[in-house]
């Protein structure tokens, strides 16, 4: 089998509901799908030393990360039956309760789907070196990112 090219993860700020909506739909065509399985993470805004999260700003190295989730995209198409693979992860900054990771798996079968989407999302958490700053509003209404 031929290596498939690396592809552009990266979406800068939150993950739309559009834009999930129009990568699901974009599969209704493909008839030898029997099941997806979807994870969306999504900011949460946590209390850290009284303050609230009110937005997480991500960074990455991103050629390096790119390349880590190829070799994750690659690692998962090896292991399970999956007919597509879609992975797609913010940078910047992204506010409590936006998207922040949608990774979308397609296959035949549902365990295949299902499986892979957990082992993916948990592989990003291991690997990728990708990272996120949370955000706090101060008395002004101006951001703070923890240090």
């Amino acid at each position: 089998m031929s290596e498939k090219k690396t592809k552009q993860v990266f979406i800068q700020g939150a993950i739309s509901p559009e834009f999930i909506g129009n990568s699901i739909a974009k599969h209704q065509s493909k008839k030898d799908i029997g099941a997806h399985s979807i994870f969306l993470g999504q900011v949460r805004n946590d209390l850290i030393d009284t303050k609230e999260v009110i937005a997480i700003d991500y960074s990455c190295y991103e050629e390096m990360a790119n390349t880590t989730f190829h070799s994750i995209r690659e690692a998962m198409f090896q292991k399970y039956h999956l007919t597509c693979m879609h992975i797609y992860h913010s940078i910047g900054i992204v506010k409590a309760g936006e998207i922040c990771l949608f990774v979308f798996t397609s296959s035949p079968h549902r365990k295949d789907a299902i499986d892979a989407c957990e082992d993916i999302v948990e592989q990003i958490k291991k690997e990728a070196p990708v990272w996120g700053k949370e955000m706090f509003s101060n008395e002004e209404g101006i951001w703070k990112v923890n240090t």
